[in-house]
């Protein structure tokens, strides 16, 4: 007889700053068999399994979730859940830094209502972000954790085979994993810890290493992310292991490695204030210079529709820049009705958020890119020597691919500036010199003057002199599964 594996989840990232709730729109929705046909799940095989795909829904990353569209997909996914038993595993594919308006702890909520359905009987492994949080709910449902161990993150296929590799293991052993956890009071932004630099290159060079201690089977760091302003969000080491004593020192050592570099993660790349960078920009000999704007980065909760640093370009008269991009349905709008080649006068930038500057601007209309639903489309306009890219939707650009499809070549380009904070890695090795903004905007890199209301304190860099110890704390399914 074959085991039976559910597959499901939910995957975003919100920044309790936004004021722009997430939609329905918002998420690309995998329900069913077509679950097992993309891509994103492709290695979902193996003799004696059967999967059975549920629901999983993914966006990029941006304002809390609004309360209706999180309850319709947890309805749909657990009366998917409901029809699927009974199951001998439950896999979920989730990120752990949602925000549900009028809800602290959604991935909590979520794998809750599901472990209420499976039974405590069925084993369920959650794959993670780096950058999610981490709550002693979402521990006590889980029998298997597996977070990202790369940030750019490019590892992620590989820690989703991670986690299901577990359960499989599990389920055909017969062996009965745990997780144990032991929070770190450190939140730091993910541009200040990322792999490709120190300190956090060394901490997470370690993780292969904890994994192939007796009884442990996989070790995570979790950075946590720092611009959800709720009592979750915290730095933490999370272990899988099947010796209970073994997981509780490794999840200690793992927190006290994190907790004593605090002091010492920096930004990787030139970074500093938007003139500053601008000026390093105009004096470069080299190029594609590429500029981070921060602040309003949408892979990182970003609105993606701050036009400040189009408005500094233009004051500078910049030429040979090109800008990716600005979320402006209007301005999309309007060049569509004005046409291919035509001059008008539009404001751009304000259209989610009406905190974020803008500008009004006259632009030239060299391309529109219409693949067939009013929300998808884009258009490229020229303001002097600038090129810039307007989006109807929330979207990053990230991959070379977001360029080309504009006729926008990065590496010719003088300076290319794009809404991020550390690059994406096909961005970061074209980049020469990467200069990093520190713009404004709802996840700007001053975190310590973020809005800190419901953070638990003391954390740091909000309070600097404290004392900590790690404790592991472990998951309730220890003693049930005993």
């Amino acid at each position: 007889m074959s085991l039976r594996i559910a597959v499901g989840g939910i995957h975003t990232e919100c920044s309790t700053s936004s004021p722009v709730l997430m939609q329905i729109e918002d998420f690309r929705v995998l329900r069913g068999e077509a679950l097992l046909q993309a891509d994103y799940f492709s290695f979902l095989e193996g003799e004696g399994l059967e999967h059975l795909p549920l629901l999983h829904a993914r966006a990029v990353p941006g304002g809390p979730v609004a309360r209706a569209v999180y309850e319709a997909f947890k309805e749909d996914f657990l009366e998917r859940l409901h029809a699927a038993l009974p199951l001998d595993g439950l896999y979920l594919a989730m990120h752990g830094a949602m925000n549900v308006e009028g809800m602290d702890d959604a991935e909590g909520d979520w794998i809750a209502a599901a472990r209420a359905v499976v039974g405590e009987t069925c084993l369920v492994a959650a794959s993670y972000d780096l950058h999610g949080n981490v709550t002693q709910k979402i521990i006590d449902q889980l029998d298997i954790f597996a977070a990202y161990r790369t940030a750019p993150h490019i590892d992620v296929r590989e820690t989703m085979i991670r986690a299901w590799s577990m359960l499989v293991r599990a389920l055909k052993s017969g062996e009965r994993p745990g997780v144990a956890w032991a929070p770190v009071p450190v939140l730091l932004p993910g541009e200040r810890t990322s792999t490709e630099d120190e300190p956090a290159k060394s901490l997470y060079r370690l993780l292969p290493e904890y994994d192939q201690r007796p009884g442990i089977w996989d070790a995570n760091l979790m950075v946590g992310y720092v611009w959800a302003d709720e009592p979750r969000a915290t730095a933490c080491a999370v272990v899988t292991a099947v010796n209970r004593e073994a997981a509780g020192h490794v999840a200690a050592e793992i927190a006290d490695g994190y907790w004593q570099a605090r002091q010492d993660f920096r930004f990787g790349p030139v970074t500093g204030p938007l003139e500053e960078m601008l000026d390093l920009a105009e004096t470069c000999e080299t190029r594609p210079v590429i500029l981070a704007d921060s602040g309003d980065n949408p892979t990182g909760g970003g609105v993606g529709d701050r036009a400040d640093v189009l408005k500094a370009l233009i004051t500078r008269h910049f030429d040979g820049a090109i800008m990716a991009g600005i979320t402006d349905r209007p301005a999309v709008d309007a060049c569509f009705a004005a046409g291919l080649g035509a001059k008008l006068v539009v404001k751009i930038g304000g259209s989610l958020d009406p905190a974020s500057p803008s500008v009004e601007v006259e632009v030239e209309v060299v391309r529109l890119d219409d693949p067939g639903h009013a929300a998808e489309r884009q258009a490229v306009v020229k303001i002097g020597g600038i090129s810039l890219v307007l989006a109807a939707k929330r979207r990053p650009y990230h991959n070379l691919t977001d360029f080309a499809r504009h006729g926008l070549d990065v590496a010719t380009a003088r300076l290319v500036v794009v809404k991020s904070g550390y690059l994406s890695p096909e961005l970061q090795p074209l980049a020469n010199p990467n200069l990093m903004a520190l713009t404004d905007g709802v996840i700007n890199q001053d975190i310590e003057r973020l809005p800190s209301h419901r953070r638990r304190q003391p954390s740091f860099p909000f309070v600097r002199d404290f004392e900590y110890k790690p404790v592991a704390c472990f998951s309730r399914r220890w003693s049930i599964m005993s």
